[in-house]
């Protein structure tokens, strides 16, 4: 049996319940900007550059900055609670002797603004987020760049993530990867994965 050393999580819907907020308001901005009805799930796992170059792009700069500052304030006042029993996993991962990590989508800014809300200030071994990126997922960038920082072998990894594009960027990565069905069905995921979880709670063995 594989021997794994670091445990990388996404944070969105993987560590934090931040998921239907955040669809409530790209919902809302797909609304206000006539995109797809389902823009909010399209666009899970994908960083804001991704986001504005893509449905954006044609905007006017300072309509672009309007969408970016709107998102920005929005998530300086969300609720960080925790997927039910992702706190007690971090902890017993780490009284294990894993290497643990963050790997998001998000940038810096509202990391700070979470970690710090949810207490998990220096928890983590490393910290990838948008800013240190240039490819986004489901590009294994962000991946292997968590990897790196943790001086461990890619098939040494275990990724938990809860959208395609992170699991797609895991596999690519050559990690293990187990979703989380807090924000796709498991039917949509299991394609993708070979194993599936609804939370961190009862996990024993899964490693």
């Amino acid at each position: 049996m594989h021997r794994f050393t670091a445990i990388l999580f996404d944070f969105d819907g993987v560590i934090a319940d931040t998921e239907p907020q955040y669809s409530l308001f790209f919902d809302r901005l797909a609304a206000e900007y006539h995109l797809e009805k389902n823009f909010a799930a399209l666009i899970k796992g994908t960083t804001l550059s991704a986001i504005m170059e893509k449905y954006f792009g044609n905007y006017p700069p300072a309509t672009q900055a309007k969408i970016i500052e709107e998102l920005r304030r929005y998530e300086q006042q969300m609720t960080y609670s925790f997927i039910p029993g992702a706190r007690e996993a971090i902890a017993r991962f780490r009284s294990q002797g894993y290497k643990i990590a963050v790997v998001t989508s998000s940038p810096n800014e509202k990391m700070t603004v979470a970690l710090q809300k949810m207490n998990l200030e220096n928890t983590f071994d490393a910290l990838i987020t948008a800013d240190k990126i240039t490819i986004g997922k489901p590009d294994p960038m962000c991946y292997l760049l968590a990897a790196e920082a943790l001086h461990v072998p890619l098939a040494e990894c275990v990724v938990f993530e809860d959208s395609i594009a992170g699991i797609t960027a895991g596999k690519k990565a050559g990690m293990k990867v187990i979703g989380l069905s807090t924000t796709l069905p498991t039917a949509t995921l299991s394609p993708y994965v070979d194993t599936i979880i609804p939370n961190f709670l009862n996990i024993s063995g899964i490693l």
